[in-house]
């Protein structure tokens, strides 16, 4: 089970939009697949120090924050800003000043989902030569639907069926050799051939990238149609010919290219005239293994898609206790731990048969957020021991990419260059066996020793040493923050409604919490500012399989900016981005020949080429293209 929840974590926490470092707790994998990277703290003897923390009082935040009224904090929503409200009191009473001029909340808007325009209509036009045509409307949510991610607008189209809309060369197979489908529509079969077949060349029962929709949508894009329909494969006993529901698929804000899916029934009628059936073509292709794609005769599509952005305001909570030392109260040490979550489980559950089931989040990071409140509560009774300044931060918008430290980072209430360090908590409720993760400890020289110093209670540490990792710490890291990321592991409740507060290990999480107070009490308290290290990054590990990354490029990407393409917030030293002089800050437009519009894109691309091969890459740097050639490189 454990290793099913590492393999979904990659697919879908960073499907969000992280599929090239693989958006949260990539740290986590690092540790689980590179044990090399892991060095561990002799356990400590029996008899250890209790906590300073109130492991009831941490439970009851936890209680509160993932409880079914707070319908799993999804970001933007009420339920989220009550929760914001919550920790904005908590800072209160325990005297905390406002973070964010003479508030609590510093606001921002962020993406969170799309919806259906009024201007949405499909008519079908067969027209036998020789002989009047005849028009036919379609009815948006009864026989099609457009998909969430589709681009908006008109189109008047020919229909071509293209298979399953896959290129995949090293199964030597392409639904699009030798058609030509610019400005076209192209209808696609939902999976990949032969996906009931465990001898098949697309690794049978396992699932390929390739059967992934938004990389259908890409391949369409990129071989210039206009539209892509999807429609489901035969359906087996007691199935049903379902169309997916609005706004619960995970892709890009906008693919670039109109996507619907429609009934089988309505597809197999705009086939008749061919003689054709999808239940025919579907079956040749998985017998054959050979593309059964056709231009269909007769039929035109007009269409308008309308599909529309929605936004909404949320809030990062910020809250400040002001050093003792007039010099060193200039300097602030950063807490921080994101405070949403999935909500109903429309996007990025892991349970998605039970998307609109409360996903409590009661671990993620409900246990963060707990941990939070009572370091603020604690600190706060000991004003006189802290030097430096000590910001609080409570961070929106992790789960959609780590957008409220992004913001933070970019709008920061305490400066950067003022900011001696960062320590994150994230999915600390649940340690086994009373074992820690620890990252970020190379990014500081003495951080390890610090650390394994405020251990009273015994905890068993592991210790990674990059500061990167898809949590809110790697915001600060790329900026040059060192940093620190607690965290406790994945279990088999991550991502599901199943994550709820009886199930947290409040005397452990209460254990991490007082882990997290003596390493920010000393790094309060240290006369000399912690010095930044870049750490030497070992290359990321990969599994294999049709859904690992072959190629290796080393560029993180922003994920706080909307932009045409992909801006990078850092690259890694050592890499072959670094070694063709990519830089933080550059906006990835176009890879080997192909646009880059997004890091589906990008991804898309890169899983094209083979580790060795030398692409021409096109950034823009300071408003100007260039153009530099990248060697791409082995994943280790």
């Amino acid at each position: 089970m454990e290793t099913k929840v590492r393999r979904d974590l990659v697919l879908k926490k960073w499907e969000l939009g992280l599929a090239v470092v693989a958006l949260g707790l990539a740290a986590a994998l690092g540790w689980a697949q590179s044990q090399t990277a892991q060095q561990t703290a002799p356990q400590t003897a029996a008899g250890q120090a209790g906590p300073a923390i109130s492991a009831a009082k941490v439970q009851e935040h936890v209680n509160y924050l993932a409880s079914p009224a707070m319908k799993g904090r999804g970001t933007g929503t009420t339920e989220l800003d009550k929760a914001a409200q919550y920790i904005a009191q908590k800072f209160r009473d325990d005297a905390l000043e406002p973070g964010a001029g003479k508030s609590y909340f510093q606001k921002f808007t962020v993406t969170v989902g799309a919806k259906l325009g009024p201007k949405n209509d499909l008519e079908m036009t067969r027209k036998p030569e020789g002989e009047v045509g005849k028009t036919e409307g379609l009815r948006v949510g009864g026989d099609y639907v457009p998909l969430n991610f589709s681009d908006s607008g008109q189109a008047a189209v020919r229909l071509v069926f293209a298979g399953y809309g896959i290129t995949a060369d090293e199964y030597k197979y392409d639904d699009f050799l030798h058609l030509d489908v610019k400005d076209k529509a192209v209808i696609v079969l939902r999976n990949e051939p032969q996906k009931d077949d465990e001898k098949s060349a697309f690794d049978g029962r396992q699932p390929t990238q390739y059967s992934q929709i938004v990389w259908k949508a890409i391949n369409a894009r990129n071989h210039g149609a206009k539209l892509m329909i999807l429609v489901n494969d035969q359906p087996g006993p007691g199935e049903e010919d379902t169309l997916i529901k609005f706004g619960s698929l995970t892709g890009p804000e906008n693919a670039g290219i109109l996507l619907i899916q429609a009934k089988r029934d309505v597809v197999d009628a705009w086939l008749k005239p061919s003689g054709k059936t999808l239940a025919d073509l579907q079956k040749a292709i998985d017998e054959k293994l050979q593309a059964q794609s056709f231009y269909v005769p007769e039929v035109n599509l007009s269409l308008h898609v309308d599909v529309r952005k929605i936004t909404a305001p949320t809030q990062n909570v910020v809250g400040v206790i002001r050093g003792s030392d007039p010099k060193l109260a200039e300097e602030a040490i950063v807490i921080g731990a994101h405070d949403d979550h999935l909500g109903l489980g429309e996007r990025n559950s892991l349970a998605p048969s039970q998307a609109g089931k409360v996903h409590a989040g009661a671990d993620d990071n409900a246990s963060g957020t707990a941990a939070l409140l009572e370091l603020a509560s604690e600190l706060a009774k000991r004003r006189r021991d802290l030097r430096r300044s000590v910001v609080f931060l409570a961070f929106s918008g992790e789960e959609l990419g780590l957008l409220g430290s992004a913001w933070y980072t970019k709008s920061p209430a305490w400066p950067l260059e003022k900011t001696a360090a960062m320590i994150n908590l994230d999915m600390v409720g649940r340690p086994r066996d009373g074992k820690l993760y620890v990252g970020g400890v190379g990014t500081s020289p003495g951080f390890r020793a610090i650390v394994e110093a405020a251990n009273r209670t015994g905890l068993q540490l592991a210790f990674q040493e990059s500061g990167y990792g898809s949590s809110d710490h790697q915001s600060f890291y790329v900026r040059n923050v060192p940093v620190l990321f607690f965290f406790s592991g994945l279990h088999a409740d991550y991502h599901k409604p199943t994550d709820t507060p009886e199930k947290i290990q409040s005397t452990d999480l209460a254990r991490v919490a007082d882990l997290a107070m003596g390493t920010a009490l000393t790094l309060a308290a240290a006369e000399q500012k912690p010095q930044f290290v870049r750490v030497q990054e070992a290359r990321p590990v990969t599994g294999g399989g049709g859904g690992g990354y072959g190629a290796y490029f080393g560029s993180i990407p922003d994920m706080g900016e909307e932009v045409q393409g992909v801006k990078f917030a850092d690259v890694r030293d050592g890499s072959p981005a670094a070694k063709a002089g990519l830089k933080a800050g550059d906006v990835l437009v176009e890879f080997a020949g192909k646009e880059i519009k997004n890091l589906y894109d990008f991804t898309y691309a890169l899983r094209a080429h083979r580790p060795g091969e030398t692409v021409a890459v096109v950034v823009v740097r300071g408003g100007q293209r260039m153009t530099v050639n990248v060697t791409l490189e082995v994943r280790k």
